[in-house]
């Protein structure tokens, strides 16, 4: 008898609070708004227009933070088809192997040095960039991708999205809400896979970063407890 959801919570976890809007009726509004003239009476105040990334609760985070403006947690861009993202990764921060399902993304880097990887499909090769500042790669909607700070220093980016709803999937996470027998099976493994132990490990969606790999974490001096 396997377990028909490894994690019960793990469905929730793969939604975050950003994902959904502050002020639905308002966010509904600007969708069937008339006019610009409509849309305008709707935002009457000028700091409607201004999102500030410093006051999102995951700014301070010490593993970094996705922090997203988009048509739910701004409705000035609701209907205007952008999302933009400031990345902030801390030294070996790392953003899972996830996809956006309605938006190609462009991400710029201001400071640090980020390693990506992106998979677009079955049966195509990997695209490995390496972003320094002023550097800027794409990843095309639905396309897998991968992203870390590959220095012991904080890097900066910032990501653009043609989508004010563009959605973010979480790979792993994502897998570790089906039967541990598909699971297994998935992986081509028999006993010797125990997917409760291994989903246990998987890090929750949380501010949309962790720290990466032991490699890096092992040349920058950071601790287990830390990562």
């Amino acid at each position: 008898m396997f377990a028909p959801i490894v994690f019960l919570t793990t469905l929730v976890s793969l939604v975050s609070a950003e994902s959904r809007a502050k002020n639905p009726a308002l966010n509904a509004a600007l969708r069937t708004a008339a006019s610009n003239y409509d849309r305008h009476d709707l935002l009457p105040k000028d700091s409607d227009w201004v999102h500030d990334f410093t006051k999102h609760t995951d700014f301070t985070s010490s593993v970094g933070a996705v922090l997203t403006a988009d048509g739910a947690s701004m409705p000035a861009l609701q209907g205007l088809g952008m999302t933009v993202s400031l990345l902030k990764l801390a030294p070996c921060g790392m953003l899972p192997p996830h996809l956006h399902p309605r938006a190609t993304n462009t991400v710029t880097a201001f400071t640090g040095n980020t390693t990506t990887w992106m998979i677009g499909e079955n049966g195509v090769r990997t695209i490995v960039t390496q972003l320094t500042p002023m550097k800027m790669t794409i990843f095309p909607a639905g396309s897998l991708h991968v992203m870390q700070n590959v220095d012991c220093e904080p890097a900066i980016l910032l990501s653009a999205l043609n989508s004010d709803d563009a959605g973010t999937l979480n790979i792993l996470p994502a897998l570790w809400t089906v039967p541990e027998d598909i699971i297994r099976a998935g992986f081509g493994r028999k006993e010797s896979f125990n997917p409760q132990e291994v989903g246990m490990a998987i890090p929750r969606v949380g501010t949309g970063a962790i720290i990466g790999s032991e490699e890096c974490k092992k040349r920058c001096g950071i601790k287990p407890s830390e990562g």
